[in-house]
């Protein structure tokens, strides 16, 4: 997540951001070590300034949304040279959260607000919006349904085109829930996940919730600089989307200045 989060936990009385991390592994520590990696095919410029919360590659074209109450923001960008095209800032009290491109609109999550905005994906001007409950975090779907995180073990099922929900999956790993889900993408049959504030992505099956496999993503820390102060414990993992046409993978982070292309490879 999300906000500072830093700030917002510590506002709230519950300790730090670092201390969530924490409970994070102490929660999932018993896990088998992840089965696969990442190697870097290309490297990309990517906004340093941008709190990336959601990534879609969508038919030639790359959105994405970042987070922070006054700095939130739908925008397209071009992939080569990190140019943004266009560009959409939300409302004050809207903090950006994960996106998925549906029909002809790129829908994106709010985190606090319980609504899910619409946009034309063509030109990223307004539609409407939708309603749910609770916080909303990462987002994708399957061609027939939308898959939500809201931060807990449980994704739900959603209607695309009215969100009311349908079901739910509990993410289980060897019959453990596997909680903080956050991003989401769904590739080739599975739900790719990332993990708050850890550098692994789960694979999740879409009919159970059973995990798949595990992604340890923590080689990409090398080759971005190391944060500090308060950004330190925010700079994570953030942000995978996939074009299915050329089945390319990329990933990012909150506040990282590269995207990168990878590919998944045997854990050495």
């Amino acid at each position: 997540m999300r906000m500072t989060r830093r700030s917002w936990i510590a506002a709230a009385g519950a300790g730090s951001a670092g201390a969530a991390a924490a409970a994070v592994w102490a929660a999932t520590r018993g896990e088998p070590a992840a089965a696969h990696a990442v190697e870097v095919v290309a490297e990309f410029p990517h906004d340093s300034d941008a709190f990336c919360q959601g990534l879609v590659f969508e038919q030639g074209r790359l959105y994405e949304s970042t987070g922070r109450y006054g700095q939130s923001s739908l925008r397209e960008v071009e992939l080569e040279s990190g140019k943004v095209l266009r560009r959409v800032n939300l409302r004050a009290e809207y903090f950006g959260e994960g996106i998925a491109a549906w029909k002809d609109s790129i829908v994106q999550l709010t985190w606090r607000n319980g609504a899910a905005l619409v946009f034309d994906r063509a030109d990223l001007k307004y539609r409407r919006s939708l309603a749910y409950s609770g916080e909303g975090w990462g987002l994708t779907h399957d061609g027939r349904e939308f898959f939500m995180s809201d931060g807990t073990s449980t994704l739900r099922r959603l209607d695309p085109d009215t969100f009311r929900q349908r079901g739910a999956l509990r993410v289980r790993d060897r019959g453990r829930p596997v909680p903080s889900i956050n991003e989401l993408e769904y590739v080739e049959g599975e739900i790719y996940a990332n993990v708050w504030q850890t550098d692994r992505i789960v694979r999740i099956s879409p009919q159970s919730g059973d995990v798949l496999g595990w992604i340890d993503a923590s080689s990409l820390r090398a080759r971005v600089p190391a944060a500090t102060g308060v950004e330190r414990d925010e700079n994570v993992l953030n942000g995978i989307a996939y074009d299915a046409a050329a089945k390319r993978l990329f990933l990012t982070g909150k506040l990282w200045p590269k995207l990168f292309e990878v590919r998944i490879v045997a854990k050495s």
